[in-house]
Order: C-alpha cells, then structure tokens, then sequence
C-alpha cells in the first residue's frame, strides 16, 4: 500500500494527515502555534514554529493512522498564502513572519497601486486593488522600515516556501502564490519587474525563490536532515502544493467552470472557475494556471470570520458554550432582534479592499444576549458572502451553487444562513477538510497514481450533504442585506 502525508499550515495550527488513494483520512493530528498582534492591525508568527509544528503533527498523523511510516510515497501541504519571511542563507529567519492579515503595508499598497504597471491589470479590470496583505507591499514596508532585515535577505519567500527549503534544500515558490498574490504573470514574462523598478526595488526578483513550480509537480525529495526529522525514507516526493485555500478548491471536488468554493476557517475565501479571463471591479483575478492548467480562478474574501467567533469567546471570558448558543441562536428569526454585523474586524478584503474600514455591531439593545451576538456575527459574514458573490455577478461570473469546506461546515446553522443570505444551495463534500484532501490528490498526482488533478478528484472527493436556501428566511433577509450594505458607507466617515 502507498500513503499520502499531508500538512495544512492554517492561521492557528499545523494539521497533519495521512490519506489512501482512495480519499480516506486514516490518521491526523494539529499542533497548535502562537499568533502575536499588535496595535495597527499587524500580526506575526515565528515560522520555526512552523518547523516543529510539522514535525510534531507528522509524528502524531503516522502514529494515529497505525501505518509503516514506510509506506509515506509522496508529501504535499497547503500554507497561508501572504505569510511572508525573511531568511538568511543559510535559511534561518531574520524576524518573525508577517501573517497574512496582517495590513501594516497599506501606505506601500497604495504606492504598488500608483505604479500603473500593466501587470496590475490582474485585479479589479485594471483598477487594482493593491491590498496590504501581499507580497510586494510587504516586502515594500521591509525595506522601508527594518532596511537592516531587507538588506540581510538572502530569501524573501513566504510559509509555503519556508516549509519547501526546510524540506528539500530548494529554493522554489509555488506557482499557485504567486500568481495569486506576487503578481507573477505565468503567460506574459514572469516576474512583474517593471513595477519593482518603478518602486526601486529591482533586487526583490533575485531575492525571491528562483524556481516557480505548479501545483501537483514534484519539487524534490527530503534531505536526510528532513527525513531524519519526520521519520520518513529520503525518498518521499515533495509534491507542490500552495495557498490553503486555493488547494481547498481541488478537496472541495469545484474544477469545472461555473463552479464556487467557499474555504472557511478563520477568515472566508470565494473562489470561482472560469474558461476564459474576466477581469472586473470588486473582483481579484481571474488567474491563469494557479490550480488547474488552461483554466482561470475568480477570487473574492473575507479577512476576518471564524476569527471573529473566536473574538466573541474570547471578549466574553472563554466561556461561551458553542453548542448552547448554536441551539439557542437557531431558534431567533432572522435578523437577530435587530442586530447587524459589519464583518471587517480585521478589514475588508473584498469587495472593496478597505485595509482601515472595521467591524462594528450595530442596533444593541439591553435586550440582547450573546447568542444574540453570535448569531448576528454569522449572518453578518452571510451578507459579506453576498456582496462578494453580487461583485462576481456584475462582472459577469455566476454559480448556481455554493460548495463548502472547513471549520464552519461545522455548524449546520450556519450553512443554513449562508444558504439562506445566499439564496443558493450549499454542497458540502463527504470530507470538509478541503486543503488536506486537495493536498492528497496533488501528492497522489505527483507521485504518478493519477494523470492529472481531474482523475485525482474523481477518485479521491466524494459528495457529502447539501443545504438548500428556505424562501421566507431568504426573502427576510434580502431586506436585513440592504441594511447592511448601507453600513460600510455610513461607518467609514465615522471611524476614529
């Protein structure tokens, strides 16, 4: 028999999972890592964090599936994607990693942004946006600010790549991170290196990886040093991977066009497949070649979603039973007596790309109660969705359906909500654990068992349960939605 190991390197823990060829998840285990955040919306990691989380969680997902570690054929793992870090030579950090949503790089996205480089056409029809949260604004805000950091760089990569030297000894990026957030053109010259020149920074090319590799192409195989440390033989594949979400779509079964993926965990992404390029306002992408060749990747997101139900736990002293308040938010009409939620604790990501703009819980009353919070949070995020899904709408991209992976899957109310603020149906796959099973599919790929992605799908992701919109709860909400669009307008003059 032949294993699968993969890793998901999410926002507060490393998962790792051991999967068959047949899509079975036989054994797991996350290890979870520090998150310091800090005035001005910035937050880090420490990426030997990561190092050891991988180790730690390959370990307890060999041991828990009861296999021969032997038998491990192939790797491939889904990080982060905009979790930036600065390496020695020798690949040792510099400094601690700049999460992904971490925005303090927003005076240097804007200055990407008044380059008017071509490249930039790839977001909003050619009129950006730029967000903090990428590569190049924060490798930008480095350089600025910590020169001594910038200038010691031998490698300017991100949490995917990271793991790649400390696995293989190359220095290579994934094709799926960059296209998506480097502004790396696979189809027109690479590098975009007339905006790195407009912003006096031409030697960010040579400090970034100098290989690109598409998802589900074998990188190399493990050190000795790395194998040692897993328990694994040398002569495991690493398999490409990329952005955790973006590798979701591929576990989430969603690669044909006309299809949506929404990731869920702590922030939401929205991902859409297309035929052809579509650029439009309000809209990231489309992106040739990031996950599947010859086909485009719509894009929209959420910074801040799970994060904010942790947020609630955490502003209510950690107490709050979860399953409590689902039965007793369930039972509330839409609506929430009269609470809505601005869902940009952490700024808005699309659709209109606001790094400043914040999350706000409107029309409290002493009436209310937490489960009148927690409610109103989700169908908060519900109505974040629908703007996002009406931006692709007006640019000429829709779906007749919502498929669904990760934490939130969790809670049948609030598939519900995103089925009934959506007026669409929800799908959601037998595995919700979309970026690990879209990781087996890819090592399985690389190593040869399938001829590509599409056969690997067809294999290994299998249908679950789904969810349809409920007419009344829809069209209560298509009234709430209104509202809630009028907030961003409204709170934007008033914040301090």
């Amino acid at each position: 028999m032949a294993y699968y190991l993969t890793a998901d390197g999410g926002t507060e823990s490393l998962r790792a999972r051991v999967y068959d060829l047949s899509g079975n998840c036989l054994g797991q285990k996350a290890v979870s890592y520090e998150t310091r955040f800090a005035p001005g919306a910035r937050a880090e990691q420490a990426p030997e964090d990561w190092w050891n989380a991988l180790v730690a969680a390959t370990a307890g997902a060999v041991g828990d599936a009861g296999i021969d570690a032997s038998q491990i054929e192939a790797m491939c793992f889904a990080t982060t994607c905009c979790t930036v870090v600065a390496l020695d030579k020798a690949g040792n950090p510099l400094r601690p990693a700049l999460m992904w949503m971490d925005v303090r790089a927003n005076a240097e996205a804007d200055a990407v942004l008044a380059t008017g480089d071509p490249a930039l056409a790839i977001n909003g029809a050619g009129q950006g946006p730029v967000s903090a949260e990428w590569m190049i604004p924060k490798a930008l805000w480095l350089k600025r600010n910590e020169p001594h950091v910038y200038d010691a760089a031998h490698t300017i990569c991100e949490y995917q790549d990271f793991l790649t030297i400390r696995l293989t000894g190359e220095r290579c990026a994934s094709l799926n991170n960059t296209g998506l957030r480097w502004h790396y053109s696979s189809r027109n010259g690479g590098w975009a290196r007339g905006i790195l020149a407009s912003l006096g920074i031409e030697d960010l090319a040579e400090k970034w990886p100098a290989r690109v590799v598409a998802p589900g192409e074998v990188v190399g195989t493990l050190t000795s040093r790395a194998a040692e440390a897993l328990g694994l033989r040398p002569e495991v594949k690493v398999v490409q991977g990329g952005a955790d979400a973006l590798i979701g779509m591929i576990g989430l079964g969603v690669a044909r066009p006309g299809q949506l993926a929404l990731i869920t965990g702590s922030s939401h992404l929205q991902f859409g497949v297309t035929e052809a390029p579509l650029h439009a306002p309000g809209v990231w992408g489309a992106y040739p070649d990031i996950v599947y060749p010859d086909r485009w990747i719509v894009e929209g997101g959420q910074t801040s979603t799970g994060s904010i139900i942790n947020w609630l736990r955490r502003f209510c002293g950690g107490n709050l039973d979860l399953a409590e308040l689902n039965q007793k938010a369930e039972a509330l009409e839409p609506g929430s007596d009269g609470l809505i939620v601005q869902d940009h604790f952490q700024g808005n990501r699309t659709p209109y790309t606001d790094p400043l703009s914040r999350g706000a819980i409107v029309g409290l009353t002493l009436a209310h109660e937490p489960h009148h919070v927690f409610r109103a949070i989700m169908e908060g995020i519900g109505f974040g969705t629908r703007a996002i899904l009406d931006a692709f709408r007006a640019g000429g991209y829709a779906s007749t359906e919502i498929t669904v992976g990760g934490g939130a899957t969790a809670s049948r109310l609030w598939m519900q909500i995103h089925a009934d603020t959506a007026g669409l149906p929800v799908r959601i796959p037998a595995s919700a654990d979309a970026p690990s099973t879209g990781s087996a599919v890819l090592a399985a790929h690389g190593a040869g068992r399938f001829a590509d992605i599409d056969d690997g799908i067809a294999a290994m992701v299998r249908p679950g349960t789904s969810i349809d919109p409920r007419p009344r709860e829809t069209a209560m909400y298509q009234d709430i939605y209104q509202h809630y669009l009028a907030l961003y307008p409204a709170l934007k003059g008033a914040l301090v």
